[in-house]
Formats: C-alpha cells, structure tokens, sequence
C-alpha cells in the first residue's frame, strides 16, 4: 500500500501535515475527511523501487512474457483492470511489481493504459506505449499486445545471438590489442639504441623507424590520449543525450560498412508491420502513420514519414514521398505504389515485413561470420607489421656483420 504525504487544515484553520497509507489518492483524501481534516494538497510518496523504476530497466523477455499475458487475459474476457491487478499479484520483479501497481492505480482513477505506461520509458519501450496507446483507441489492445510480444521476443532473440555470436570476436579483439600494446609500449623501445648506428647510416628501414617513432610517442604522450579518449567518450555520452544528437547517430548507424543496410531494413520492416497492423484494424492511415513513424526506431526514417503523413493529408499516395526519402528500397516503394492503387495496402506491407526480416536476418548472420575473420586478419597484419619491422634491421646488421 503506497505512502501519500497531505497538507490539509483541522476545524481550527491551523495547517497539518503528516503522511498515510492508502490504496489510491482518492482513498487518502477520504481518510482525511474522516479525520476532520480539510486537504489542501496530498501526493504519493515513491519508494526507493518506484524511484528505481525511471532509471532501472526491465528484461525483454519479462516484458515479452508480460505483454503476452495481458493479451491473453483480456482475449479470455478478464476487464483491464483485474488484468492488471493479476500481473502486479503475480510478479516476482519487484521493479515490475511496482510499475504494474503504478499503471493499475492510474488505469483505475480513469487515465489510458498507454498514457500510464508513457510515464515509465525505461520500463515500457516507445513501440510498446504507441501501440497499446492505438489498440486502445482502435479496439484491437489484445492484438496489439501480441503483436508488441511478439516484436519484444524476436529483438530479444535477435540480440542475444548477435551477442553470442560477437563474443569470441570481441574476446581476440581484447587480447589482440592488449597483446600489440604490450609490445609497442614495453618491448619495442628496447630496440631503439640496438638500431642507432643503422638510423646513423640512413639505413633504418622506414617502417622500423615509423614503428619507433609510433612507440616513443605513445610512451611520452599515452596520458593525453587517454585523456582524450575519456573527454571524447563523455561529449559522445552527452550528445546523444539531446535529440540532435540521437539524430545525427541514427544517420551514421544508416552509413555503416556492412551493418548500415541491415538497421535500415529493420527499422522498414517495423514500420511496414505496425502500419499494416494499424490499417488491417480500420485505424485511419494518418494516425497510423504518426504511430508506425515512432516504431521504425530510427530517427531519420521517422522524418521521411512524417513528410509523406503530410502528402498524404494533402491527397498525395505514400510511395512517392518515400522513395524522394532516399532510406526506402526501390522494391518496397514499388510494391507500396501497387498495392495503393490495388487498395490491398494493409495486406502488402505485412508481407513487405516478413520478406525484410527473413532477407536482413540472412545478412545478419553473414555479417557476423564475416566480423571474426576480418578481426583476426587485422590483428594478424598489426603483429607482422610489428615483427617485420624488427627483424628487418636485424637481418641488415647481421649480413654487415
């Protein structure tokens, strides 16, 4: 039972203020009345979880199983609320448990389920407030519930096979530079008196004498670029705090080697999938539009269909603002262009998402085979590199000899 913190004034007019216990703010003001005490302001107090609740993070796969059984529930026929109040009974996350009894409370003095879950961010994910806020107001909750399970689990998965699958890359990428460091920082220094009578002679070989050069610098300014680095990581960390920032991260996550068309189909495919979700349930193609624009996930994306929302409110067809966009493929355009003329949009773009995931889950995977190569050729040409331009002075003083 939360805690709520009052001001009120006794028959006196004196003011009061104090704290209780009660299921709902409703209920406080209640109990004050009955204690002859006129409130003039009465506010929940958060515990230490709800406090928690806007900075910790809950699992995907609690949330998946969360969102899935919320569906169930109310496909079953159990009312929102009760549906709530069984998920808050059940659950053995004390961040979750808190949240749901937020969102239960709030639900029952009347606000929306997505407008209670928007107050938790870092809790419910953006996909997930906009579709529940759209199954809502369209009469399709449960499904969109399913559908945001659904959305939850395959990210999930597709996270945690990437991850596994990055793991012993990442692991040589951190013995490998670690292994090159030692060297440059502590051995190859040692090298530099044995080669000054060939540097002497102008018979240093140029790498060698760039791999000492790179070596001594490193040992006289390493603390500056240390530094560096700490100061570049942390302007990083507070830019992509703002929304200008998070922008222009999204446009150079679209320009990456390799990865960048892979966030791109992704981020297509969401937005095809939710706007023929929306569509499929008779929600106007406006407002499905502003709620798919917030599921693609990428800023960039989000602005391009912002700008064919408002062709389109002017009587103009989705493709053409699309495919002015640049980020859309000439494929999917097509195919949007046809079905818009055939009237089977909703059908089209959900058969445009599943084609996306199954080819972008293909390059995934061929992706992250072609990273642990590329890894070890790299650090494999660094150390030749090092041992090359070591032996080669070696080898000269030995045939001087």
């Amino acid at each position: 039972m939360p805690d709520f913190a009052y001001t009120a004034r006794n028959f006196e007019g004196q003011k009061v203020t104090g704290t209780l216990f009660a299921q709902s703010e409703r209920e406080a003001v209640a109990n004050l009345s009955t204690q002859q005490l006129f409130p003039l302001e009465v506010t929940q107090q958060k515990t230490a979880s709800q406090k928690s609740a806007f900075t910790r993070r809950v699992s995907g796969q609690t949330m998946a199983v969360t969102y899935s059984q919320l569906a169930s529930l109310l496909r079953s026929g159990v009312p929102l609320l009760r549906s709530l109040g069984v998920l808050r009974d059940q659950s053995s996350h004390v961040v979750l448990k808190e949240v749901l009894d937020d969102v239960y409370r709030r639900v029952e003095e009347g606000t929306t389920l997505g407008e209670a879950m928007s107050r938790y961010p870092r809790v419910f994910s953006e996909l997930a407030i906009n579709m529940v806020k759209a199954g809502g107001e369209g009469g399709f909750l449960e499904e969109a519930l399913d559908r945001v399970a659904t959305f939850t689990e395959q990210y999930e998965d597709l996270k945690s096979r990437t991850t596994g699958a990055l793991a012993y890359p990442i692991f040589l990428t951190v013995v490998g530079t670690t292994v090159v460091g030692v060297l440059i920082v502590f051995f190859v220094p040692k090298f530099a008196s044995i080669f000054d009578s060939l540097r002497e002679r102008g018979e240093l070989p140029v790498m060698t004498d760039w791999l000492l050069w790179f070596s001594g610098s490193v040992r006289e300014y390493g603390w500056i670029l240390l530094v560096a680095a700490a100061f570049a990581f942390f302007f990083a960390k507070t830019r992509l705090a703002t929304e200008a920032g998070r922008r222009t991260a999204d446009r150079w996550k679209l320009k990456i080697p390799l990865l960048g068309s892979i966030f791109q189909n992704l981020a297509v495919a969401r937005f095809c999938r939710v706007l023929g979700t929306m569509l499929r349930n008779g929600v106007p193609i406006l407002k499905s539009l502003e709620v798919s624009r917030d599921a693609a996930g990428n800023r960039v994306l989000s602005e391009a269909i912002a700008a064919a929302s408002e062709n389109i409110s002017s009587g103009q067809t989705l493709a053409a603002p699309l495919a002015s966009s640049g980020y859309f493929p000439k494929t999917v355009v097509e195919m949007i262009s046809v079905a818009e003329e055939s009237n089977t949009l909703d059908k089209v773009l959900v058969e445009i998402a599943d084609g996306l995931e199954r080819r972008t889950e293909r390059r995934l995977e061929l992706a992250v085979r072609l990273i642990e190569p590329i890894l070890l050729l790299n650090l494999a040409g660094v150390v030749l590199f090092v041992v090359m331009a070591l032996l080669l002075p070696v080898i000269k003083m030995s045939a001087t000899v």
